[in-house]
């Protein structure tokens, strides 16, 4: 006789359709579920916000008068319409009105009054977003486009329109998911599992007794974190497989979003990503589905066509701004290094043959147009002649070397640069910004008698890691990383002109940006960057001796207010200079990249750089002339 009980193949297949399978829901059910958990998340956010008043009066983190230099480069519609809503009580009661609202929604009903009450929360929260621009967090954004579309599908007149709709909203979800979990791969802590233990243990989100854990059970924090990533990143395929890992998919994304609400604090994540869900449901059920009978489906292939469109665009600007960026000026010329690399410079202005030539060494991630300003001056006040120059990687300049690359790579070729583009009768002086001052300082040995002198603008220095400066910059490596790989991937196109680049002449600011936009900086700033913190962090000891060779510090005064040792760091490199004067100075009101951009403070530099060397030159090299490139052509 046997002993047990034989359950029938019925219930296994019962339990697996209800565990990986469609999740079936109506058009006008999947609306309802979506507003109202929408609606909690806009209750909850008026909520803290009417509690936390003290933030948006005078001196509160978010007081007006402050957080509105964040429209500066809005349109004035926006700035009007945002500005109308941001008095503290147009705020408090924008803040009642809603969560008035909010509570309406979250009660029976299926009227398109409702469709109204969803566009009233999702177009107050955008006014009221640059309001809150600190507080305000990714839940607000998802809350907002949940509403506008379940409103308009409200208050849409046809079914296809309300589909359209839908399927708009699910899309966004799809991305919401997908794009944050590759862009999760593209950093080494999310791979190697540490990311979790690492968010666990800040002060802003993190959780004591949650990054004990993490450390008490490594190989589960690993397989939990791989496992958010293997989600995200495969959330769109529940499509592919016809809607069978939805309920699996959306069950284990809601999970993940109540355990951000416990233990990072991010309660409105509790509810606003899980809006996203029921329109999930209803548009990965299979069309052949009783529940979703007639849904119209035909914004999934305009939604692939506008994808391969915008593939297309994307790579036509990569190709055209590749093009801009190493094409080089009119004037721009080309020079191979002993180690192969094939540099490109220009000479702004040829000079007297009786009169030093300026070589200008640009910094980290910065183009030699950065120098505009400063160039410029050069060629039409004095009879010196000037020289910009890429390095290898940068604009035109192109990295012929095969060995792994040091600081001394980039010492050599400005070396070689100046002995191969320099007459051999004239002298030198070299200006160099950031880490382009460091070079200048090690090519200072090799080019001897060369040398008329150096000029540092808010220079590096070696010794900057030990005297507690690098945590400032830790993780400066994996931006530039991920940024190369992004723009490597076409994302360039989404790209918007950043507010500096308006800062410099305007015939400079295409070439500029198509450069900012190229993959290529952003590799050789990161191959520059791995390297400078090897060698700076081996640097121990006092700078080497440079003698009778006159020097110039420049410093920014932010950067001497936010880091006070760099002064001391400046003042260095000017005592390493003997036997020959030296100045220091600093640039008031001048941060680190706006003594070069900024026309102000760029003159101030450039007056100090000629009236340090006219004193100490025979016969006065300062002369108005015309310059010989001319910007109308750029």
């Amino acid at each position: 006789m046997k002993f047990g009980v034989k359950i029938p193949p019925v219930i296994p297949g019962k339990i697996a359709s209800t565990l990986f399978g469609p999740a079936p829901v109506g058009r006008d059910r999947a609306i309802g579920l979506s507003e109202r958990l929408a609606a909690v998340s806009s209750l909850q956010s008026s909520l803290e916000y009417l509690t936390q008043r003290r933030d948006i009066e005078k001196g509160g983190m978010n007081d007006w008068e402050v957080a509105r230099q964040y429209l500066a480069g809005a349109g004035p519609l926006t700035r009007r319409l945002v500005d109308g809503v941001s008095g503290v009580r147009t705020t408090t009661a924008l803040h009642v009105a809603r969560s008035a609202v909010a509570l309406g929604m979250l009660l029976p009903g299926d009227s398109t009054w409702r469709g109204a009450g969803n566009i009233f929360l999702g177009t107050s929260s955008a006014l009221l977003s640059p309001r809150h621009h600190y507080g305000g967090d990714g839940s607000d954004q998802v809350a907002t486009l949940v509403q506008l579309a379940t409103g308009a599908a409200r208050l849409a007149p046809s079914p296809a329109a309300k589909d359209a709709l839908l399927w708009y909203a699910a899309l966004q979800a799809n991305m919401a998911y997908a794009v944050s979990g590759w862009v999760k791969l593209f950093g080494k802590p999310w791979r190697d599992a540490s990311a979790l233990g690492g968010v666990m243990r800040t002060r802003t989100y993190g959780h004591d007794g949650m990054f004990r854990w993490t450390q008490e059970h490594p190989k589960t924090a690993k397989v939990l974190t791989h496992g958010v990533l293997a989600l995200e990143c495969s959330f769109p395929l529940l499509y592919a497989l016809g809607g069978k890992p939805t309920r699996a998919m959306i069950t284990s994304a809601a999970a993940f979003h109540v355990a951000n609400g416990y233990f990072m604090g991010l309660g409105r994540f509790v509810t606003a990503f899980p809006a996203f869900h029921p329109l999930v449901a209803y548009t990965s059920t299979p069309r052949s589905h009783p529940a979703v009978a007639g849904r119209d489906d035909r914004a999934v292939p305009a939604a692939l066509a506008a994808l391969a469109g915008g593939a297309l665009a994307a790579g036509v600007t990569a190709v055209r701004r590749r093009l801009r960026a190493t094409e080089g000026w009119h004037t721009s010329r080309t020079l191979t290094t002993r180690h192969g690399n094939r540099l490109q410079y220009e000479e702004y202005a040829p000079g007297d043959a009786g009169q030093p030539v300026v070589v200008l060494a640009s910094g980290l991630l910065s183009t030699s147009e950065h120098y505009a300003w400063i160039a410029e001056r050069l060629c039409y006040e004095t009879r010196y002649g000037v020289i910009a120059y890429a390095r290898a990687g940068y604009a035109g300049s192109r990295r012929g070397a095969t060995t792994a690359f040091r600081l001394s790579e980039s010492v050599h070729d400005l070396v070689d640069l100046v002995n191969g583009a320099v007459a051999p009768h004239r002298k030198v002086i070299l200006v160099g910004h950031s880490i382009g001052g460091e070079l200048a300082r090690r090519a200072a040995r090799q080019l001897g008698d060369r040398l008329q002198g150096i000029v540092y603008l808010d220079s590096s220095h070696p010794g900057q890691f030990a005297d507690g400066l690098g945590p400032v910059e830790k993780g400066l490596a994996g931006n530039l990383t991920a940024v190369g790989r992004a723009l490597r991937l076409g994302t360039g196109i989404l790209l918007t002109r950043p507010t500096w680049i308006t800062e410099l002449p305007y015939a400079y600011r295409k070439k500029v940006f198509a450069q900012y936009a190229d993959a290529r900086m952003w590799e050789a700033a990161r191959r520059e960057w791995k390297a400078v913190r090897t060698d700076f962090r081996s640097f121990t000891g006092a700078l080497a001796r440079i003698e009778g060779v006159p020097a110039l510090v420049v410093s920014a005064q932010r950067t001497v207010d936010r880091a006070p040792e760099q002064l001391l760091l400046h003042r260095e490199l000017a005592q390493a200079h003997v036997g020959a004067h030296t100045e220091t100075v600093i640039i008031e009101g001048a941060t680190h990249e706006s003594m070069l951009i900024t026309s102000r403070y760029a003159h101030q530099v450039t007056d100090r750089i000629i009236a340090f060397f006219d004193d100490r030159s025979p016969a006065s090299a300062r002369v108005a002339r015309p310059v010989t490139r001319k910007g109308a052509t750029r």
